[in-house]
């Protein structure tokens, strides 16, 4: 939230809530090696591989216009 400059909006605060809440039935479950992630509007898990799996870049012009704010 710094990163944006201000407070946690009401979205920001449920979403972290219903993640950690979906990362503790994952280990409730036993179900390891694995996360949880928003795909739209889902809460969902996938294995850790498939996050890893390939390099993902950061857009150039984003890059350069956040080293106005950093």
């Amino acid at each position: 939230h710094l990163q944006r400059g201000g407070k946690p909006t009401a979205f920001d605060r449920i979403l972290a809530l219903k993640l950690g809440a979906a990362a503790v039935d994952l280990v409730k479950e036993e179900k390891f090696n694995r996360m949880v992630v928003l795909r739209g509007t889902k809460i969902m898990d996938i294995p850790i591989e498939e996050a890893v799996k390939q390099i993902k870049y950061v857009d150039k012009e984003l890059y350069e216009l956040s080293k106005l704010f950093y």
